[in-house]
């Protein structure tokens, strides 16, 4: 994981006294969902990002690609 950094947050004592009474370790909950949250934003990037560049080339056309594929090969 490497470096790490504080972050604090405030939430209800009962709450708290609910997570604690059952066990639960605030922190590593805490650190877990940050880490999924930030995981799906990623994913949500890289989603947007493959619809960019599918929505720019599918202007141009299959012929093209299979051109260039042929001439790539007959560089080799």
């Amino acid at each position: 994981m490497g470096a790490t950094e504080t972050v604090t947050a405030k939430v209800p004592k009962e709450l708290k006294e609910k997570l604690s009474r059952h066990g639960v370790n605030v922190s590593a909950l805490i650190r877990e969902t940050l880490e999924n949250e930030a995981e799906r934003l990623e994913s949500e990037e890289t989603d947007r990002i493959i619809d960019e560049v599918a929505e720019l080339l599918k202007d141009i056309p299959r012929e093209n690609f299979i051109e260039d594929i042929r001439q790539d090969r007959d560089e080799r």
